[in-house]
């Protein structure tokens, strides 16, 4: 396994030869069977996003109207990436002709996203008119719910959070969490005059969610089993809204708005009050029958193990998350071992927190020490059996409770380094979130406009 910086920047490129739609919204089957004539190609199947976005009978009898729709998304996305660029350079790059993209852009303009921005250079001719993405002229409303934090930002399309609300909770009632979690959007609604310019709604929370039902299946911390919060939203605010589990959403902004939007095979570890994996591979996210792939928390390490709240015994989240984490440190600190973390955490209210923590660790505290090589060791096992079943190109780790630390971070690469298939490692890197505590917001972004626009937000 390659050694990296765990700040280096990835520079896997995000195109491969020959123009490539979004693989993450068109199968291969539908872009060689009716595009390639016009040379643009899909990379991975995924039968399942277009069954459902698309009718294949109608598109293969030429359906004029779902035409329209690819057009659109390419040009809009093509002025988002590589704008300010004019309108006969997206007709010449796409093989589209000059008539539909006019036709497109104007109609782009008129519903403002997309603005004209001075001219070009001429190859002869008139200077081009140049076309650039307004991120700024709509917004979407994104949250993410857990027992400990929720968040609620407005963002703008560049994925941009200009108004953010946060709330610390300790509560293991989902209903009082999700009312506060509505409280606070409708806070951002009343204060917004300009809601005609929302495009969406978007949640991102822990546990089994079915993103294409929006339902709550299963999230054991907050109690919630089968709810319906994308029928009860909508109806509330009168908006599109997404539901998601929040750590396909963070796999999914690393995927579409990070750095990694030329990996194929790509794995998210988050470790922070619970534990979880998003899983992309061959550019497919995993979500599994009911929303409920990536539950690595609830991986059974120790059969004779804590019993977890989830009914199971010897999870994986019972021995790496920050409560497991946290309620070792005061297990010890009570049998009379010392630790500079009592002092540090005088200046948090006396609270021991992950940044307490961690800044004991990389002071290289024994009781810190001696706390997270029992959790790394831990973890490291739960990402090499991911290693060996998955074989991702790069995992990223993310979370609270590792962003902030070298230290867990080199103990966790040790250990996989040493532990790990020699054969499926030796190519593979590891890094930290490269969208840092934000991840799940723009996750939650990412999703929306994915949905939205049809393309791959991969720069």
């Amino acid at each position: 396994m390659d050694k990296v910086d765990r700040n280096q920047a990835f520079t896997a490129p995000l195109y491969r030869p020959g123009r490539i739609l979004s693989t993450l919204s068109f199968p291969n089957a539908f872009c060689c069977s009716n595009f390639k004539k016009r040379g643009i190609f899909c990379t991975q199947n995924n039968d399942d996003y277009v069954n459902r976005r698309f009718n294949l009978k109608k598109i293969r009898t030429g359906d004029v109207k779902l035409i329209q729709e690819l057009n659109r998304s390419i040009i809009l996305n093509m002025i988002r990436e590589r704008g300010p660029i004019s309108r006969s350079e997206i007709a010449k790059s796409n093989n589209i002709s000059p008539t539909t993209v006019a036709s497109a852009v104007q109609e782009l303009i008129r519903e403002g996203f997309v603005q004209e921005t001075g001219v070009g250079q001429s190859n002869g001719g008139r200077k081009p008119i140049l076309l650039k993405f307004s991120p700024d002229n709509h917004f979407m409303i994104c949250a993410s719910i857990s027992n400990s934090l929720i968040e609620v930002a407005k963002m703008n399309l560049a994925r941009d959070i200009f108004e953010k609300q946060t709330l610390n909770v300790k509560e293991t009632n989902g209903q009082q969490v999700l009312a506060s979690t509505l409280e606070m959007i409708d806070r951002l609604v009343e204060a917004s005059t300009n809601m005609d310019r929302c495009i969406g709604i978007s949640v991102v929370t822990p546990g089994i969610v079915d993103r294409h039902t929006g339902v709550i299946h299963y999230n054991a911390k907050l109690g919630l089993a089968h709810m319906d919060l994308k029928s009860m939203m909508e109806l509330r605010y009168g908006r599109k809204v997404w539901v998601e589990n929040d750590t396909n959403a963070a796999v999914m902004a690393e995927k579409l708005t990070g750095k990694y939007g030329g990996v194929r095979n790509l794995l998210y570890i988050t470790v922070g009050d619970g534990v979880g994996a998003g899983i992309i591979v061959n550019d497919t996210l995993l979500s599994g029958e009911r929303g409920g792939a990536g539950e690595f928390g609830h991986t059974s390490v120790d059969r004779s193990g804590i019993r977890c709240e989830c009914g199971n015994v010897g999870c994986l989240e019972n021995y790496v998350s920050w409560p497991a984490v946290y309620g070792r440190i005061i297990t010890s600190i009570s049998r009379g071992r010392g630790t500079t973390m009592l002092s540090k955490a005088s200046v948090t209210k006396g609270a021991i927190t992950p940044s307490v923590f961690n800044e004991a660790l990389n002071e290289g505290d024994a009781l810190a020490v001696d706390v997270a090589d029992e959790m790394t060791g831990y973890l490291g096992a739960g990402v090499v059996n991911l290693i060996n079943l998955l074989n991702p190109e790069v995992i990223i780790l993310g979370g609270e409770l590792i962003f902030e630390s070298s230290v867990l971070f080199d103990k966790i690469y040790a250990y996989v380094a040493k532990h790990a298939l020699h054969v499926l490692s030796e190519k593979m890197h590891m890094y930290t979130s490269s969208l840092g505590q934000d991840a799940k917001l723009i996750g939650a972004a990412s999703i929306l406009m994915q949905d939205v626009f049809h393309f791959s937000l991969a720069r």
